[in-house]
């Protein structure tokens, strides 16, 4: 699409994803009559279908929601296969510093507040499209690819938890805030990994540890909190039992192959 299609409208897709879609009646009518296309989804699960089928230029997001909110919509969103990610801008009467900033952190391109007048909402639309356009011509981008969302869940989950290793939130908050259920959640983890969540955040604890030792002078200590372990007791005896030796015999294992070399 040509950049002034994307100043002037011109066909430009908009998805409006909110579950009171009548509060943006006004913004609505201004962005159509300015040219663009506009697709509207009232419910989060419809607004998932609609983003993954019609490939849209821009998506406003609602955060806000019943069930799943526009936070979890976001992480599944940008899950989604290259080629069918579209820019956030959240578009919410939430004013909370922090919400704004966890907005902005998963990806969002711009976190905006309902009380704006339309014609700011439609300028800040106006320059991201442009931004989207030049990124564009410099990296086309691939044909779409087939969606599964259980593998969408799946890594939004890994990346929320990875985020959060020394304190993962427990299993029903973890699945509301990447838009689904407990039960789901685990069944998603034992089909795709063959193992429970729990299990896979000890594995993934074990890992990252593995990396620090290798990579930094921090103390065992230091690494067993930022893991998540209890205590460098507790650490040690779990990665003995994964690794078969301490994490210190393990790290003056990797620095003497160093040596070595």
């Amino acid at each position: 699409m040509h950049e002034d299609s994307f100043r002037l409208g011109n066909g430009a897709h908009i998805l409006l994803i909110d579950d009171q879609p009548e509060e943006l009646r006004s913004l609505r009518a201004l962005l159509q009559a300015e040219g663009f296309r506009v697709s509207l989804a009232s419910d989060p699960r419809q607004g998932l279908q609609r983003a993954l089928a019609l490939y849209p230029d821009l998506i406003l997001l609602d955060v806000r929601m019943p069930q799943v909110d526009g936070f979890a919509l976001c992480r599944l969103l940008r899950e989604a296969p290259g080629g069918r990610q579209a820019p956030i801008i959240f578009l919410t009467s939430a004013a909370s510093i922090d919400e704004r900033l966890t907005g902005l952190q998963l990806g969002s391109v711009d976190y905006v507040l309902k009380s704006c007048v339309p014609e700011e909402i439609l300028a800040r639309i106006r320059i991201h499209l442009q931004l989207v356009w030049r990124e564009q011509l410099q990296a086309p981008l691939p044909p779409p690819q087939p969606v599964d969302p259980d593998e969408m869940i799946l890594h939004a989950a890994m990346r929320l938890i990875a985020r959060h290793l020394d304190r993962p939130p427990p299993l029903t908050e973890l699945a509301r805030q990447v838009g689904t259920y407990d039960k789901r959640l685990s069944g998603v983890f034992r089909r795709r990994l063959g193992m429970t969540v729990f299990a896979w955040i000890r594995e993934e604890r074990l890992r990252k540890s593995q990396e620090l030792l290798r990579d930094s002078s921090m103390s065992i200590q230091d690494i067993a909190e930022l893991v998540g372990f209890s205590s460098a007791g507790n650490f040690a005896t779990a990665f003995r039992e994964r690794l078969g030796m301490t994490p210190s015999e393990f790290r003056e294992r990797v620095w003497e192959s160093r040596t070595d070399c």
